[in-house]
């Protein structure tokens, strides 16, 4: 007997083409069959009449590491339909460690449930993973800035070839152990540090087995060109599939910037290239503070970058940096950067930095450094965020049939040890961001279309055979919504908000979402590569 049908919904089976009318079936954790299923048998029927049926969301590009280990219910997300994440993106991975005591220092989100982690190997994580109740299933990348820290710490020089190699090694064992690709964040460090000659030969390992390289590129402002030419020829040189992360440009790039990207591309593309790339359904764009001091100034670790940041003469000196990650630093646009996540101030979170400059009586650049101590250790999970994203250059990436959807967040929880966290201003809400805006209000795309970006497309980049489509035999990740109530209900003030517009979600045939309330069921899993 059947366990449960959706009737009389409309039909967007993930494909892009047109939706039809009819039932799903669910048996089990498959869906059983589509069609008119009147006369079926079976537990429960749901009527989702004037309601859209879809695969559930694949989100190919978030930064749920550690908040899934202390929170796996992905409430955050499983809310707006969400029942796939990628974690281990921008070159941060929970995995490999040289030591359990280095988990704290490998990836953003952290969260003091993880305290009691023993992991070293990137099978380890997945396997502690496994051993939680997930809300989602959960792919994860290999970091190129764990390994790196593996082989190299935290000194500031270029590896050796030697040193390469043993990289490499650390590549390939964690995507024997499953890692579902290969990333790096080259605005970050240790990846900001690394030149081509040192990521392709790890890129070379990820095409082996054609797991994707995904990248956070350098140089998305003044030197955009540079940054995304380094990408294409990274994967031109390694044969591997390249994902270019959250590919906007950023505040200080040229007005022709994302049009010249876009031909980039696409002659790499005619010329045997693969290359495809995500975007971010908003104009918020979102970084750890961190990332505003140079090379010199991040080398040794945390306890030398205190050291450091409590010399006047060294953070005259990081001033003068001319080309911080973001160039409104440069330009001093201290009202547009807004203080996004921070322990220790949690006060100021939502302040834009000109104001806090102003409440504490200083230049907004020593509040920076400020912050930052005040973090102490965890100074890493500090987290701000700007408008310096163009609404144009957003929907000209949706314009393009391989552009992907993507939150670039975390899976959180108003509550418990995830309630002080925020990964982005969306990430309550940027499937409705998308489904609202750029779909049912400005028309950039059609719903099919749009349900094709955050379904089949990245469960496809992804490699994904059973996932992101309504197809008989696939595994039931469903989501059902109302096109025209769907929408964010976030602010600045208070992010921390569920959208309205989701009926029902079904993880892997369960109901997670049932009548737009949160049950108990937990039926995600940990999908391990190859899948």
């Amino acid at each position: 007997m059947i366990d449960c049908i959706f009737e009389k919904g409309l039909i967007y089976d993930g494909s892009g083409n047109k939706p039809y009318a009819g039932d799903v079936a669910i048996l089990g954790d498959r869906i059983e069959c589509i069609g008119q299923l009147d006369d079926v048998e079976c537990i429960q029927r749901i009527n989702i009449e004037g309601l859209v049926v879809t695969p559930g969301f694949i989100d190919l590009h978030t930064h749920s590491d550690f908040t899934l280990v202390a929170n796996g219910k992905a409430e955050s997300q499983v809310h707006q339909g969400v029942t796939t994440e990628v974690v281990g993106q921008c070159g941060h991975s929970c995995a490999p460690v040289c030591h359990h005591s280095e988990i704290p220092k490998v990836a953003i989100g952290y969260a003091p449930s993880a305290e009691k982690a023993q992991w070293e190997t990137f099978g380890d994580y997945l396997n502690h993973l496994d051993q939680g109740k997930l809300g989602v299933n959960v792919a994860a990348f290999v970091g190129h800035g764990a390994v790196h820290r593996m082989v190299m710490g935290d000194d500031l020089r270029l590896p050796e070839p030697e040193e390469v190699d043993k990289m490499a090694e650390l590549v390939e064992v964690s995507l024997e152990q499953g890692a579902a690709g290969f990333s790096t964040g080259l605005e970050y460090w240790p990846g900001i540090q690394s030149a081509p000659e040192h990521i392709v030969p790890l890129c070379e390992v990820a095409a082996r087995p054609n797991r994707l390289y995904a990248t956070h590129v350098r140089n998305r402002d003044r030197f955009y060109d540079l940054g995304f030419g380094e990408a294409i020829a990274t994967a031109r040189l390694s044969g591997a599939r390249l994902q270019i992360s959250h590919i906007q440009p950023k505040h200080g790039a040229p007005p022709h910037a994302m049009e010249h990207t876009l031909e980039m591309i696409q002659t790499a593309r005619q010329h045997g290239v693969e290359v495809a790339f995500d975007v971010i359904p908003h104009d918020w764009a979102h970084t750890l503070v961190m990332a505003i001091l140079p090379r010199w100034a991040l080398e040794g670790g945390v306890e030398k970058v205190i050291g450091r940041l409590k010399d006047d003469q060294l953070r005259e000196k990081i001033k003068q940096n001319r080309n911080p990650m973001w160039m409104l630093v440069v330009d001093r646009l201290w009202s547009k950067i807004v203080l996004l996540n921070s322990k220790a101030n949690a006060d100021l979170v939502g302040e834009n930095f000109e104001d806090i400059g102003r409440i504490r009586g200083k230049d907004p650049y020593d509040v920076v450094f400020d912050l930052l101590l005040e973090e102490g250790s965890e100074m890493h999970q500090l987290l701000w965020t700007s408008q310096s994203f163009s609404k144009d250059d957003v929907e000209l990436c949706l314009e393009q049939p391989e552009c992907v959807v993507i939150s670039d967040t975390l899976a959180l929880a108003p509550y418990g040890d995830l309630a002080g966290q925020l990964g982005s201003l969306s990430g309550y809400g940027w499937t409705s961001e998308f489904l609202s805006h750029y779909v049912r209000e400005r028309g950039v795309l059609s719903l099919a279309e749009a349900v094709r970006r955050l379904t089949s497309l990245p469960a496809e980049r992804l490699g994904l055979a059973n996932r992101g489509r309504l197809q008989e035999g696939f595994q039931a990740d469903i989501v059902v919504f109302d096109p025209t109530a769907v929408s964010s209900t976030w602010t600045i003030e208070q992010p921390r908000s569920y959208p309205e517009g989701f009926n029902y979600v079904a993880v892997n045939g369960q109901l997670a979402i049932n009548a737009g309330k949160r049950t108990e069921n937990d039926a995600g899993c940990v999908l391990r590569a190859p899948f």
